[in-house]
This record gives structure tokens, C-alpha cells and sequence, in this order.
């Protein structure tokens, strides 16, 4: 599934991405090489990528 469709990235770039970089949805998406255009998808890369951190942080945990 797409997140952002004016930069073409996908959910799972977003989450590989959120795993490496440690900043706000911005960040990430400089991480990718991106920048947000229209900025609708901000909120829901957001959430996605406090989500993934939450995976990452709970697995190694466990670990």
C-alpha cells in the first residue's frame, strides 16, 4: 500500500525507514530522499511509524 502517493513510497519503505531513523515523519521520509509535498499523508506516516517503533522496541525486549 502506498503512504505517500505523491513521493511513491510504501508502507513497507516507510517501516524499514522508521527502523533506521530515529526523527519525525520528515526525517524519515530525508532518510528515503523524499520530501513531503502535499502533506496529506503526514498523520498516517506518523502513526505508522510510531507503530513500527513500537514493534521494533518490543521485539528486542523480548529478545
Amino acid at each position: 500500500m502506498y503512504v505517500c502517493i505523491c513521493n511513491a513510497i510504501r508502507e513497507s519503505e516507510l517501516r524499514l525507514a522508521a527502523r533506521r531513523c530515529g526523527g519525525d515523519a520528515e526525517q524519515v521520509y530525508a532518510t528515503l530522499g523524499k520530501r513531503p509535498d502535499c502533506r496529506q499523508c503526514l498523520d498516517d506516516a506518523e502513526a505508522l511509524i510510531f507503530e513500527e517503533r513500537e514493534l521494533s522496541s518490543a521485539t528486542s525486549v523480548a529478545a
